[in-house]
């Protein structure tokens, strides 16, 4: 798949104010931090299409990248950020919960793990309801530049096992620093639109 044009197409607090249409949609899923605007400005290409924060947990919107024209990212909520109050994360997982249960143009989700730590409580709670709602799931371990590449393989594997992933079934690993993974991950993403 190549990424010719790629841009912002809102940002939105509300699910009945997403985009109309039926262009199929790409969701990013995955902890405060984790690396998803990283990722996201290396999959297309881009520095600063995605704005990384310094402070976890800030991405309080659904916000929709147009890809060539024919296809959405969909940057979610972090999940996890613990100086949210429990009223606003329970908030933020019903907001992401109905989306990705409701939104009949989604297509797959990537769900971001840090490939440093074992998939924490919330990681396998989400994997767990992605798997039951029946949608394509790709696990992609970010953050792969701050590992030794001989160690990568033990903390793969340890994601894999904590995830619970089928057998076959194996988490992509991936650096917006390095590029490790990016052209696996437009392939898995070509894919799950081709389905």
């Amino acid at each position: 798949m190549k990424i010719k044009k790629a841009e912002l197409q809102g940002i939105y607090v509300n699910l009945k104010d997403l985009p109309k249409g039926d262009l199929p949609e790409i969701a990013i899923v995955g902890r405060s931090n984790v690396g998803k605007s990283s990722l996201i400005n290396k999959l297309v290409n881009r520095k600063n299409l995605a704005h990384s924060s310094s402070t976890p947990g800030k991405t309080r919107t659904i916000n929709y990248y147009l890809i060539n024209d024919s296809w959405y990212i969909v940057d979610l909520p972090g999940y996890g950020y613990a100086r949210v109050s429990k009223k606003e994360q329970a908030k933020w997982a019903r907001f992401i919960e109905e989306y990705l249960s409701k939104r009949q143009q989604l297509r797959g989700v990537l769900q971001l793990v840090d490939i440093r730590h074992p998939p924490s409580k919330d990681d396998i709670l989400v994997q767990s309801w992605l798997f039951q709602q029946q949608l394509p799931v790709l696990c992609v371990a970010t953050k792969a530049d701050k590992i030794s590449y001989g160690a990568r393989s033990k903390h793969l594997a340890a994601v894999k096992r904590e995830l619970n992933l089928p057998p076959g079934v194996e988490p992509l690993c991936f650096s917006a620093v390095t590029g490790a993974g990016v052209e696996e991950l437009r392939q898995a993403i070509d894919e799950i639109l081709q389905q």
